[in-house]
Parts: C-alpha cells; structure tokens; sequence
C-alpha cells in the first residue's frame, strides 16, 4: 500500500464525515480558528444568533488588526463588541497594535498536525509549521466555534519539489511570485501545495509562511511544509519547542500532480498592476519612479525581513522622492526591533515605522497618491484596493523594496554588493502583553456583550425561488475580486458590522450606478467570468449583494470561499455550461431559470430563458447534499432558524 502525503495525513486525522478521495465531501474538525476584525465581528454575530453558549474548539483568538484607526467610536466600538464577546464566549482577544492575525498565531498559537480554520483567506500561513490551515468565511468559522464541523470537497494534494537554494538577494517571495508567474491566480483551484524536497529544508520559518500565505493567491485551499528540524529551532526561538513535533510525508506517498522548482534558478521578480500573477523579471521594469514604497502585511513582515530591510538600508538615507514605511508583523517584533537597535537604522535612513498592523494592505492609511506608483511587499494589488482608484501597484520582495526606496526607483537589489546575512538574536521571546486570555466561566457567564450603534443584526438570506426572473444588473470581466465588489478602505471598511451602510459601496469602484440600478430594479442576477470573487474572504461581498436583492450569480467558475460564502447566504451559484453563452448576454437583460428550485434540488441543469434574444441557454449549480439542503432553505442561518 502507497504511502501518505502530509495533506492526506492532516486531512485524514481530522476527519469526522465523509471519506477522504477524489470528488467526496469532507467534513473536518477544528482544533484552532482564528478571527479578524474584518470578518469576525460578524462571526461573533452569527455565532450569537445560532445561540451557542461558548466556543467548542480548544483555541479560538480574535484579533484586532484592520481597523485599528480609532478616527470616531465606530471602530472602536466594533473593538469593544469583539472583546467583550470574546471574554462572554470564551476567546483569547488580541489588542489594536498587538499584531497581525497570521504574524501573531504563527509565532504564538500554532501547532504542527493540528486544524486551524480562519475568517481570513491567508490562515494557510500556518502551514509553514505542518498544519492544516484554511481560511473561510465568517458563518462556517461561527459554525466550527460552536462546535460543528468544516466541509470542503476532497483536494488534490500537488507536490512542490524544490531543489537548490536561493541566491543573495532573492527572496522567498520571489518563490511563491515565479509560482504565480507559472500558473496564475487560477491554477490553484481545488488544491493543496505541500512542498518538499532538499530545497525546502534551506528554508526558515518566516520563508515558509511567506510562501503559504500567498499561496491564497494562487487560489490554493492551503499549502503546508514538513515540521522539521527548522520548524523545532524556531518554536525554541520563540520558547514553544515543546508544542513542536515532527509530521511529514511518508517516503513513498503518492501524490496527484507533482511541481518542480530549482530555487537557484530564481531572481528577484515583480508583479505588475495590477494582479499577483502579472510576474516579469526585475530587470523588466527597473528605473520605473516611484512615490511609495512599503514592506509589510502578513506576508512580509517577520523579523527575518524586518532585520534584511534595516540591514540593506543601514547608514543610507530613503530617497527623497519616496514615503517609505515599514509595518512590524507584531509587538513582538517590534520589541525585538527595539531591543536589538535595528528600529534605530530604520528612523535614521527616514523609514517611517507604522504600528503592527495590516494597515496599507487593505487600503488603511498610507494611501497613495492618484496616479502615482507604490512598489509593495505585500500580497494583493488589486485594483483601488490601496484606497484609490486606478493605483499602480507593485509587489515584490522586502529586498527589492528596501533597495529600490534608497533609489527612488525600482532597482533590481543584486547592484547593492553583499546581502544581508539571515541573523536572528538568542530569544523571539518578548512581552504578551497584547494578548488576553479567555475569562473562566464563572467570570465570562457575568460579561455583557456590548454593541455599539453602528453594529446591526445579521441579516437572513431566503428559500430560493421556484423560478427566477430577474434584471442583469452588471456585467463583468475575468478575476474579479471581493475587492471590487465591496472595496477596502477606511470609508467601506468601518461599515463591516452594518449591512445596509456597506451595501451602499458595492461596485463603487467598477459602476457608481450600481447601487441605484439594483435598488431600483428591487431583485437582480450578476454575471461574470472566469474566477469570480478571488481574493478576500470578506462575506460583505455576498452580504451587501444579498441586501440589494441579488438572487443568484451566473459565472464561467468561482473562487473557493466566494462560492461558499454564496451559498451560506442562499444566493445561488450558477455556472455557464457553455462558457460562450457568456457572451451572449448584456446589462439589463431579463433572465428567466424556470423550475430553478425543482432543479437545485434533482441535481441537473438549469435552463436559462435570455427574453431579450430569445435564446435558452443551460447553467449548472453541482452541490453536495449538504450545499444543496443549505442554498435551497436561504442559508446556513434560515436553516438553522427553520429547524428550531
């Protein structure tokens, strides 16, 4: 009998439904989930109206990492609700400034072999130290605090085998921007990365997670590494070796497609604007000038490239053309910065060093000037996604950052002579001051959980109809993102706990009309291609279309999360059986999915009447039974509340 791959082994010891091969749903228990305030205020929501009494999973943590500009009570008050939800149900709370989610788990809360599901689509960063770790919606994370289980068809599990070792001045970044650059944002679907080989050993820790979190933008449901020795020298760095414990493939594990990948051969990369997978060489673009310049996120804000970027930039001055910032992935970090001098070079070069959060990256502050070019060492430069629309937006590795923001312009860092040599102090312990404890039962029965004004009652989705008619009410490209369907910054971001407010930003980006045309048309279908609602795991991009009246979304395929997020919410997922039927079809036509409900329910496909043109065309919808019994009450939440 063939042996296992770490996925399958990880998949397998957490399995409590269905059976582990190719086409089945899988149903996962949870041993750790993690909450944003971008998502996880409407996760404690949902988890108030399922009406569970305490959280089930050993180890729930709510972080405080977006929205951390207090600028009126409306944030603050979202804070305020999470972390007195957080002590009523039995959550560790992590303060405003205490850290990135995925910076702050990985040093913190992970553990090799156990099942981490998180509120964000970069959870899978903590695959870097042998877990299974999946971002999701906010209704399946509510679900799995009140004990119940996470559902996901069984992946296909795609071996990464690396060979060699990176050069000077190439990055780990770099690996996962020449995987984009291979397969796009859409060759992950329906799978799982699990790399190996003698060139994954070279690799740390902090490279590891690099490379996991951004994995979400292949559209992979998760990436995981071996727990190795690597992985038990960084647990005792950071004082946790005992929570370390060996997990790999087996030596003859099969595996369904396999990935090869010299790490030698790579060079600094780029990504163009504005999507992660516009991949050129360095050499490509260098001398493009630049106004902004930022390393940062959960993707490159460790303390591996927090010391790289103070070492390359040290007794030089920021070029005076650029704002440069740098965001410590955690107060952790930044005590160490500050213990070992290097927050010092980075003031003294003109670095502006920004509180521990995820800030720019989802359009938070710092945002660029119109027309103007900013070189990022972060994980997403969707459109408008950095608070403007029409920005440029680069992303590359700290590395190449911390050079080109000396220069003023993008520079390829192998100029600058000798790299900055990997260096870590004798401890990663610092101070968990930020951190906060689940009360003890006693004390949390006693807690009132306290929401503010701008916090509204979750909304409930409704049984799908027998037939639907309705208006198209815009019509879309390719790789859309949550992003442009319900945009990042501070302006829609402070909204995320109030449905009818964030509604109003839906489109704004791509259609101003939009809200108007939907509001006024009272129901609506969206039409778009290939890869609809990639990026974010934001439910606000189901939620606000869900409150404007959106019935179903006709599509040529769907991002992972996006779909599930539509289905909980009992929105319909439907795709083109033929995908040039696409083409077909305009804004404002009227389309008609006769026995729309009797077909959900047998499983076949759906006719679709274009009354403009005349013509029928045929979508399909494939659930599991459980998806099905889900969309057709109206969600997750309508079925719950039905069966009381």
């Amino acid at each position: 009998m063939a042996g296992k791959s770490l996925a399958r082994k990880l998949i397998e010891s957490h399995l409590v439904a269905g059976k582990a091969v190719a086409g089945e749903e899988v149903g996962l228990r949870v041993d750790q989930c993690l909450l944003t305030d971008t998502n996880g205020n409407m996760a404690w929501l949902q988890f108030e109206a399922m009406g569970f009494p305490r959280v089930k999973p050993p180890k729930v943590v709510s972080y405080i990492d977006h929205n951390v500009n207090q600028t009126d009570s409306r944030n603050t008050d979202d804070h305020r609700y999470i972390q007195t939800a957080s002590k009523r149900y039995g959550s560790w709370f992590s303060k405003p400034g205490n850290g990135i989610c995925h910076q702050v788990h990985f040093e913190t809360f992970s553990v090799p072999g156990q099942f981490l599901l998180g509120t964000d689509s970069h959870t899978p960063l903590c695959g870097s130290t042998g877990m299974l770790a999946i971002g999701a919606g906010g209704l399946d994370v509510a679900v799995a605090m009140g004990g119940g289980a996470y559902y996901v068809p069984m992946l296909k599990v795609v071996r990464v085998w690396l060979t060699g070792q990176l050069k000077p001045w190439v990055h780990a970044k770099d690996v996962i921007l020449e995987l984009l650059r291979r397969y796009t944002v859409r060759g992950g679907s329906g799978k799982i990365f699990e790399y190996s080989g003698p060139g994954a050993a070279t690799l740390s820790l902090p490279q590891r997670a690099t490379i996991c979190n951004m994995g979400a933008e292949l559209t992979l449901t998760t990436s995981v590494f071996p727990s190795d020795e690597a992985t038990r020298s960084y647990f005792a760095l950071l004082g946790r070796e005992k929570e370390w414990r060996p997990l790999a493939a087996d030596a003859d594990a099969e595996y369904d497609e396999q990935i090869e990948l010299d790490l030698s051969a790579l060079e600094p990369l780029v990504a163009l604007p504005s999507s992660p997978d516009k991949v050129v060489p360095v050499s490509e673009v260098e001398g493009t000038a630049l106004e902004q310049v930022m390393v940062g996120s959960c993707t490159n804000s460790s303390w591996e490239d927090m010391w790289a970027v103070a070492r390359t930039i040290r007794g030089e001055r920021v070029a005076p053309s650029v704002s440069f910032v740098v965001f410590p992935g955690s107060s952790r970090i930044l005590e160490i910065m500050s213990r070992e001098g290097i927050l010092t070079d980075l003031l003294a070069a003109g670095a502006t060093v920004s509180e521990p959060t995820c800030g720019s990256c989802a359009g938070i502050g710092h945002v660029p000037a119109a027309g103007g070019k900013s070189l990022r060492a972060f994980n997403r430069n969707f459109s408008g996604r950095s608070g403007v629309k029409d920005d440029q937006v680069y992303l590359c590795s700290p590395l190449t950052a911390a050079t080109s923001a000396l220069t003023g312009v993008i520079t390829d860092p192998r100029k600058r002579g000798a790299a900055p040599e990997r260096h870590y102090p004798a401890s990663l312990i610092a101070s968990n001051a930020g951190l906060i404890p689940p009360a003890s039962e006693s004390e949390a029965s006693s807690t009132t959980v306290l929401k503010g004004p701008n916090i509204k009652e979750v909304p409930r989705g409704r049984p799908v109809e027998a037939t639907l008619r309705a208006p198209v009410l815009i019509k879309l490209g390719d790789k859309v993102s949550t992003d442009d369907i319900s945009p990042s910054g501070t302006a829609a971001l402070v909204f995320r706990s109030n449905v009818p407010a964030i509604a109003e930003f839906t489109f704004r980006n791509t259609d101003a009309e939009f809200v108007a045309r939907a509001k006024a048309a009272g129901t609506g279908v969206l039409v778009g291609g290939e890869i609809y609602g990639q990026g974010s795991s934001r439910e606000a991009a189901v939620l606000s279309p869900l409150h404007l009246g959106v019935r179903a979304v006709l599509a040529k395929s769907f991002a992972r999360i996006h779909r599930a997020n539509l289905i909980n919410w009992g929105l319909v997922p439907l795709e083109f059986d033929n995908s040039a039927d696409y083409d077909a079809i305009q804004r404002d036509d009227i389309l008609r999915f006769d026995g729309l409900r009797d077909a959900l329910h047998a499983g076949r496909k759906i006719a679709a009447t274009n009354e403009r043109t005349g013509k029928i065309f045929h979508t399909r919808c494939v659930l599991t039974p459980r998806e099905r019994d889900i969309l057709l009450a109206g969600g997750l939440l309508a079925q719950t509340a039905a069966a009381e």
